[in-house]
């Protein structure tokens, strides 16, 4: 938990640079870096991607900080203790999984995704849970 108030995921500056990668001379060193290519040193995504698989991360961090300085230290770690207690379910490894526990404690038991929808295999093969059990507790 990184204590911030960051709303939105920060940048992640990607940029290569004869500097980085320069010989004593200042001329790009090709045998230990490969050779110079305007891909590498162009930057052609932009940071959104980066942004977007951060973004749930970045919002919960910022609620466990808020919440930190408003009811004290103990708030988010009882939160993240709570959380990991969840996390840890011994379900069957045939079944399909969902912790309805866990998106309870992060906030995700109002929303749709698409997992949520397409949560399986729809003809997959036939569960065998006896055999799976058996191999489980190694009888």
């Amino acid at each position: 938990m990184d204590p911030s108030f960051r709303i939105v995921p920060a940048n992640a500056l990607k940029s290569a640079s004869v500097t980085e990668t320069s010989n004593s001379l200042g001329l790009h060193d090709t045998l230990r870096y490969g050779p110079r290519t305007i891909a590498t040193e162009v930057k052609t995504e932009g940071g959104l991607k980066e942004r977007l698989q951060n973004w749930e991360e970045t919002q919960d961090n910022m609620k466990l900080t808020m919440m930190r300085n408003t009811q004290g230290l103990h708030a988010p770690i009882r939160m993240l203790m709570e959380r990991r207690i969840v996390s840890a379910n011994p379900h069957m490894s045939v079944l399909p999984q969902t912790n309805l526990q866990l998106d309870i404690l992060m906030g995700r038991d109002e929303t749709i995704e698409t997992a949520d929808v397409f949560a399986g295999p729809i003809n997959g093969p036939p569960l065998d849970i006896r055999h799976d059990m058996e191999k489980k507790h190694r009888i």
